[in-house]
């Protein structure tokens, strides 16, 4: 499985309805509204490096309101337990 996170721009007017359309394309898995540089967040969830291209290039980048896209690929998760452990101060 692939995880790419794609930072969106839109039309501030839109975004709730680029939010839910983006939402609904297959291979999303969850859209988020944030504060700052970019509008919104969506994590995209697809087993090879075509079907992101065919996500974000071929439908979520032509979701009406949309201006502009940045794509990153995740290449290595980690757990909320390995978090936990890697900031422990070894205090127990």
């Amino acid at each position: 499985m692939i995880t790419a996170i794609v930072f969106i721009n839109a039309e501030v007017d839109r975004i709730p309805e680029v939010a839910e359309e983006i939402a609904a394309i297959d291979g999303v898995s969850e859209v988020y509204s944030v504060t700052g540089q970019i509008d919104l967040v969506a994590l995209v969830r697809v087993r090879d490096h075509e079907q992101i291209a065919a996500v974000v290039s071929d439908r979520l980048n032509k979701v009406q309101g949309v201006t502009g896209t940045e794509t990153h690929i995740a290449f290595r998760a980690y757990s909320r337990h390995d978090l936990e452990s890697a900031f422990s101060l070894g205090l127990d």
